[in-house]
């Protein structure tokens, strides 16, 4: 097993390979505006630092976030490019679970990261690798109680202290964490989901409205 995981779901870009036992390289750069400027080129060190070739890849892992639109699609069609140009099936795994599962809190926490607009994308979690509701999208102030006297982790947490004012890192998921699970979950003989965004919500993009048509005479 060699998976190639990565996520764009977060203002990281995040690249890892796992050998189905360790992690065996990994580089997270945090820039939300160069996703697609950055990712390629990470894979590329990623593997040359790792002394293999993308040929030597037997599936990929991607997030699948919930994240922005534009951030988001960066990781899923790179991630399908890579499945349909190696013939490797192409695993998503819900970005929340990576940032649970890289926290190693056990007992009920929350994950949230920042979905801009005054909003957190959220999912409740009984242990860093069960989840138990979500993910979802809210302000803060909207879910204050029922999320009273968990701790949180991920950006979303540390940018609310009034909602979560128990916040710990890891701010941004990382790739290592994602691969680790994935690998976990396929030793296990688990299915895991289709590459599939969380969206949550449509995109800021939209169709203008009552346009003038403009035709010839």
């Amino acid at each position: 097993m060699l998976l190639l995981a990565l996520d764009t779901a977060t203002p990281a870009v995040t690249v890892a390979l796992h050998d189905g036992t360790d992690v065996i390289a990994s580089s997270s750069q945090v820039d939300a505006r160069r996703h697609g400027e950055l990712l390629l080129p990470a894979v590329d060190r990623l593997l040359a630092g790792a002394g293999r070739g993308l040929d030597a890849v037997t599936g990929i892992v991607v997030g699948v976030g919930p994240g922005p639109y534009t951030g988001l699609r960066v990781g899923l069609m790179t991630a399908d490019t890579f499945g349909l140009a190696l013939g490797v099936p192409v695993h998503g795994l819900c970005t929340l679970d990576g940032l649970a599962y890289a926290s190693d809190l056990e007992g009920p926490f929350v994950v949230a990261t920042d979905a801009r607009r005054k909003e957190v994308y959220w999912a409740r979690y009984d242990n860093s690798r069960t989840r138990v509701s979500g993910p979802a999208v809210d302000r803060p102030a909207d879910i204050a109680d029922e999320v009273a006297g968990l701790p949180s982790v991920g950006a979303g947490a540390l940018l609310y202290p009034d909602t979560f004012p128990e916040a710990y890192e890891p701010e941004h998921v990382s790739a290592a964490a994602l691969a680790s699970l994935a690998a976990e979950r396929l030793v296990r003989g688990e299915e895991l989901p289709a590459p599939r965004p969380l969206y949550l919500r449509r995109p800021d993009a939209q169709a203008p409205k009552n346009y003038k048509v403009v035709t010839p005479k």
